[in-house]
């Protein structure tokens, strides 16, 4: 489901920038300013782009608050500062410093016995 609205969502903003791209532009952005459309009102009269712009732009806005519900349905219950408030204390040592753990044997490269796995040499 989510996958769905989200490839609708993409193919809303693909129309939305393309629709605004095409349409020719007044001069007067967001109908500021007087254009001599109207007869009596500076408000330029509604053209189908632009209808059709407003409906992308209102579906473009409700996939985007879905998608948000959606994702905060499946985020964990606590917030990443309250997982970091949950960590134990850093060691100190006698001086002060924090006393960092111990690499142990994962960090060391294969030991040379006939159970280890074959290295590709660099010949």
């Amino acid at each position: 489901m989510e996958n769905v609205i989200l490839i609708v969502h993409l193919l809303l903003a693909l129309a939305l920038i393309g629709i605004v791209l095409v349409q020719r532009s007044e001069g007067g952005g967001l109908g500021i300013g007087g254009g001599g459309g109207g007869t009596m009102s500076g408000r330029p009269p509604a053209t189908p782009m632009g209808k059709v712009t407003w409906v992308l732009a209102i579906a473009f806005i409700c996939t985007s608050m879905i998608l948000t519900i959606l994702a905060a349905q499946k985020s964990a219950g606590s917030s990443v500062l309250d997982r970091i408030g949950n960590q134990p204390a850093a060691e100190q040592s006698d001086d002060g410093d924090p006393v960092l753990p111990s690499a142990g044997d994962g960090l060391l490269p294969p030991s040379g016995d006939d159970s280890a796995p074959l290295v590709p040499r660099a010949d």
